[in-house]
């Protein structure tokens, strides 16, 4: 499998071709690049929260907060781009829509 380091030397290595990075010898799709970096801090922080929920309602046993956890860490990585359509195959358009949509469901009445 093709690795590189990312310019700048920092971050994990990426395949050859971008779309992916190189974690603990784990090939895991890299977050699409044209989300401005604005809105992508913005996704990173709503996926930790909801990874930090997923964690909380495992340790309550709490199965309905798990299954909403579950849901929100999705809905975070599809806006990225790590996870459904990939981001390569998509027009500007469809992609700026994805993350777009993304942030207005966090932020908007989705998220409550």
């Amino acid at each position: 499998m093709p690795e590189n380091t990312p310019p700048g030397g920092g971050g994990p290595d990426r395949t050859e071709d971008g779309r992916y990075v190189i974690i603990k010898g784990r090939r895991w799709r890299a977050t699409d690049p044209t989300v401005p970096e604005e809105a992508a801090a913005a996704l990173r922080s709503h996926l930790m929260a909801a990874r930090r929920a997923v964690r909380e309602a495992k340790r309550a046993t709490d199965d309905a907060a798990l299954r909403r956890a579950r849901d929100r860490v999705q809905r975070a990585k599809v806006a990225l781009g790590e996870r459904g359509d990939p981001w390569w195959e998509q027009s500007g358009r469809e992609r700026e829509r994805r993350w777009r949509d993304g942030l207005a469901w966090f932020d908007g009445p989705g998220e409550r």
